[in-house]
């Protein structure tokens, strides 16, 4: 396939040097002669591991180039790839001056350009950008976006001394389109390396370079203040970390990485607090561990904000304890946000046929008597007689029950789910997610 590549910097310098090994003709756009200049003599514009090879390699064989000339690349080639920088403002903030006047210069060349043309954005952006960038295109050209010309979101994962070999041992390619042809075309320029091409939605892709740096960041982060701790005890911090890595099922996996409603129960609170109080008793400071359950505390605020916004007082609730399947009430969420409203005087009914008040016990039941001393008031033997009570649903525990109900009956009520229930659930047009 004949390939151009705007920016030869660190990505771009990768991305031309690997596509060409694979077989493709590559030029290279940059605006800085320099630049351009070692590209055509075969040498690369960044130092790093193999890349030097490489470049000469393809060079030599004649798969290799590069130009000033931003037109005659967009019209010798079907598949542009952008590489060009988008630095930081000091707010944080992205500069996408860079990006967007490539997009310009997209849309003066493709006005007289017949082919269908596909662009893939590699450089670092927000969501919104490849939307963006084909609206300027479609300005500048009068070409219309999805039918003559696409723009797919094809995010990097390089480190830095290992490029090469991550562009070519990928963890996953990543595709974000709107047009399918489009992402197929791109698609096709992976498919030889071992991984999967996930293909998804626009905005979803742009955003995972930022989700992924920022997870890096806090794991690093987190090690670091476990280390701290532990060497203010004498105790060896790889030993607990390497340990620590050896559970795959919860420690190192999906299992707690999705978005919904705060922890709870009584494991995850009380040793995160022995934690804290452990850190604070040796003098170590650790503000990320410090913080998690001020973040926790912060989605029981978003939880009674999103119910408040509803401006309905009769509330019903689907679960009370800390999760499905259990009578667990300590620490539960649903228990905090409860008394929470009925602080603010809201009426509160409650199913939940794990929970018999009658049965509970010892710690459970002073929790509760603490927090909600008339529960047995509050609480109804029957789903279907919560339903005909309130104004409003609020799901707690993804209970099979309730998803077979809301499933079978046509139900009117507003719904706020703390735990996505299925697709078809989620359709209803009265609806809302706690953060999706």
């Amino acid at each position: 396939m004949n390939l151009s590549i705007f920016g030869l910097g660190y990505v771009g310098c990768v991305s031309l040097g690997c596509l060409a090994r694979n077989g493709h003709t590559v030029i290279g756009v940059d605006i800085s002669e320099t630049k351009v200049d070692q590209v055509n003599n075969g040498l690369p514009t960044i130092i790093e591991k193999d890349i030097d090879l490489i470049i000469q390699q393809e060079n030599i064989k004649g798969r290799i180039s590069a130009t000033t000339n931003f037109e005659e690349a967009i019209k010798t080639t079907e598949v542009s790839i952008i590489c060009v920088g988008t630095p930081s403002s000091p707010t944080g903030h992205l500069n996408l001056d860079y990006i967007f006047k490539v997009a310009e210069n997209f849309g003066k060349t493709l006005k007289t350009k017949n082919e269908f043309h596909v662009i893939a954005i590699r450089s670092t952006v927000m969501p919104g950008t490849a939307e963006k960038f084909a609206a300027i295109i479609a300005q500048h050209s009068g070409k219309t976006p999805d039918v003559d010309f696409a723009v797919v979101s094809n995010p990097e994962f390089l480190r830095e001394g290992t490029a090469v070999y991550d562009y070519y041992h990928p963890p996953i390619t990543l595709l974000g389109a709107s047009h399918a042809g489009a992402a197929e075309k791109v698609a096709s320029l992976y498919r030889q390396l071992p991984a999967e091409v996930v293909i998804t939605e626009t905005r979803v892709a742009e955003l995972m370079k930022y989700v992924n740096n920022t997870y890096h960041a806090l794991k690093i982060s987190f090690a670091n203040e476990i280390g701290n701790i532990c060497a203010a005890m004498d105790i060896d911090s790889h030993k607990v970390m390497e340990i620590f890595c050896m559970d795959k099922e919860l420690n190192i996996s999906p299992y707690y990485l999705k978005p919904g409603f705060a922890f709870g129960g009584y494991c995850l609170p009380k040793d995160l607090k022995g934690l804290q109080a452990l850190a604070h008793d040796l003098y170590v400071k650790t503000p990320l561990i410090e913080n998690i359950d001020k973040t926790n505390d912060l989605q029981v605020r978003r939880a009674v904000d999103l119910i408040q916004s509803l401006k309905k007082k009769k509330l019903g609730f689907l679960g009370l304890s800390f999760k499905a399947g259990t009578d667990d009430l300590r620490n539960s969420p649903a228990v905090i946000l409860a008394e929470t409203l009925l602080g603010k005087g809201y009426e509160i009914c409650i199913y939940d046929n794990n929970v018999h008040v009658s049965r509970l016990t010892g710690t459970n039941k002073d929790y509760i008597e603490t927090h909600i001393p008339h529960l047995s008031k509050l609480m109804v033997p029957t789903l279907k007689q919560l339903v005909d009570k309130v104004e409003v649903i609020i799901v707690n525990n993804r209970e099979r029950e309730y998803i077979d109900f809301f499933l079978e009956e046509e139900i009117s009520l507003p719904v706020i789910d703390m735990v996505r229930l299925p697709d078809p659930i989620r359709k209803n047009p009265n609806y809302k997610g706690i953060n999706w």
